[in-house]
């Protein structure tokens, strides 16, 4: 027998996207009865989110402040021949304490967990187990969409939290540590230090494809730890990803790849950054849209967040233009050279540039000199 449940929203998928609106609405909207559903055990799955102070507005950190486990003073970045410590502020997030707190601020009633959505429309979930969920309006934020609808290079990477046997005398994250050697594209190392003798330590690459050798990148990940003189104890967590560094493509036809008449939230949304595929700045601006909404019925949600998503999506086009120099105008193994020219800018730009609000002088600062690629292949890059 089919159990029905209803509701004035339901938001299907537990991750960050997700979990930030249903967040805002219950500080903002607790009037709304709101059902939060992932498929998984735990909100969030497995991950750490980090963020740059300048990459969320100020009205928006109070909310994201009980999230955060580790907050450091800035942050260094390494390359042959350039090391470089910024200032403003960054913090992580870790899905176990993402969990906690959601759980704590959201009525249990409210929070389906390991309940897998089968069928998602505009008012309706129906779930693996029977239960047909009836709402004013769904937002689906399960994640990307179909992204072979998009050109896109990838930013892949396993990363380890390791327990040392010795503290490992960083102060702060080192958010790229390109002085490894390079391989299967732009290849840097992301250090953050969790304590004295805790540290997460991340393989990452700026690659043509998504394909992850775990076996490869793990023997990097203690390549590189035995490099620095940090014997490890033990790993307490490891984490992959692949995600998308967009280069082209038509938002249309990705937002109906996820389903043409349902409101979506995060990746689904095309709501990322596109030359980090990072979505927290953008998850944190559309859980402050949403709970500012006053129409929760499926048309109006959807209508709203197809424009917001789809004006984000315009106001982008510069990061896809540098995506397509990247890719397309720089060797594989010569990438990391255009990453270290883009880092000798003013600290300000940087922070613009990560929030993806560069004004108009910032783009003309990018791209006029001499670039690190050959210039006939930049203009064919630029050209599309």
């Amino acid at each position: 027998m089919t159990r029905v449940r209803q509701c004035d929203l339901a938001i299907v998928g537990g991750g960050l996207a997700g979990g930030l609106i249903a967040l805002a609405l219950a500080k903002r909207r607790a009037d709304a009865r709101v059902l939060l559903i992932d498929g998984g055990e735990t909100l969030g799955g497995n991950h750490i989110w980090s963020f740059f102070d300048s990459d969320v507005a100020p009205e928006d950190r109070a909310l994201l402040a009980p999230l955060v486990a580790h907050t450091w003073d800035g942050y260094h970045i390494v390359f042959p021949g350039l090391r470089r410590r910024l200032g403003v502020r960054y913090n992580s997030i870790p899905s176990d304490r993402f969990d906690r707190v959601l759980r704590q601020t959201l009525p249990a009633e409210r929070v389906l967990t390991g309940r897998k959505a089968i069928g998602v429309g505009p008012r309706s979930v129906v779930l693996a187990d029977g239960t047909r969920i009836e709402a004013g309006g769904v937002i689906d934020a399960r994640g990307a969409g179909d992204l072979a609808t998009l050109e896109c290079g990838w930013q892949k990477f396993l990363g380890r939290e390791l327990r040392l046997a010795r503290p490992h005398g960083l102060q702060r994250p080192v958010v790229m540590d390109a002085s490894v050697a390079q391989a299967d594209g732009f290849r840097f190392v992301y250090l953050l230090p969790f304590d004295t003798d805790r540290l997460f330590v991340e393989d990452t690459y700026y690659s043509d494809t998504p394909d992850i050798d775990r076996a490869l990148l793990a023997g990097r990940v203690s390549a590189y730890a035995a490099s620095r003189g940090w014997p490890v104890a033990d790993s307490a967590r490891e984490e992959t990803g692949a995600l998308p560094v967009v280069m082209a493509g038509d938002f249309g036809t990705y937002w109906r790849s996820g389903g043409a008449h349902v409101a979506k939230a995060g990746m689904r949304a095309g709501l990322f950054q596109p030359i980090t595929g990072y979505s927290l700045p953008d998850a944190m601006r559309t859980a402050r849209f949403i709970a500012n909404l006053s129409d929760y019925s499926a048309p109006g949600l959807h209508d709203a967040l197809f424009a917001f998503a789809k004006r984000t999506w315009e106001e982008r086009g510069f990061y896809r233009l540098l995506n397509r120099m990247l890719f397309k105008a720089a060797e594989p193994d010569e990438r990391w050279r255009v990453l270290k020219r883009f880092y000798t800018l003013d600290e300000s730009l940087v922070g613009r540039f990560y929030a993806s609000r560069s004004t108009t002088m910032d783009k003309a600062r990018i791209l006029l000199g001499r670039p690190p690629v050959p210039i006939g292949r930049a203009l064919r890059a630029i050209a599309g």
